[in-house]
């Protein structure tokens, strides 16, 4: 848990933070059921839309008994399991392929093979913990 919480001074700042994180939480949450929708990602934006307007709201998140453990290895350095990964890489890969088959414009091809190729580097380099 982060030390420095910091909630924002401004009242209207931390409503529409209140409200993307738990715009978030909710899409998360679906996330677990289909799988075209991805988690982690948004989870990890609620915990960072929270951190900065509620210490309540992101303390529960990432104690959450079904959702921390989405998010808590992350925030904590330890590192994405191999199955997420997979998950990730896969699903990204094929709705991209399918995107590039789509979409006729040249640049716009290139601009979504470059953003999968640096988001797989990413993914790749993060640390990989092993399946439970």
């Amino acid at each position: 848990m982060p030390r420095e919480i910091q909630e924002s001074r401004h009242r209207s700042v931390r409503y529409l933070l209140l409200a993307i994180g738990w715009l978030s939480v909710a899409l998360g949450v679906i996330g677990i059921f289909l799988p075209v929708l991805p988690t982690t990602p948004f989870l990890l934006l609620a915990a960072a839309c929270f951190v900065r307007s509620s210490r309540r709201f992101y303390i529960w998140l990432v104690t959450h008994p079904r959702l921390g453990p989405w998010i808590r290895d992350y925030l904590e350095g330890q590192g994405i399991p191999l199955k997420g990964k997979v998950y990730a890489l896969v699903l990204m890969w094929a709705s991209i392929s399918f995107s590039c088959y789509l979409v006729p414009l040249v640049w716009a091809r290139v601009f979504m093979v470059s953003s999968a190729v640096l988001v797989s580097l990413y993914i790749l380099k993060q640390k990989t913990l092993p399946n439970p």
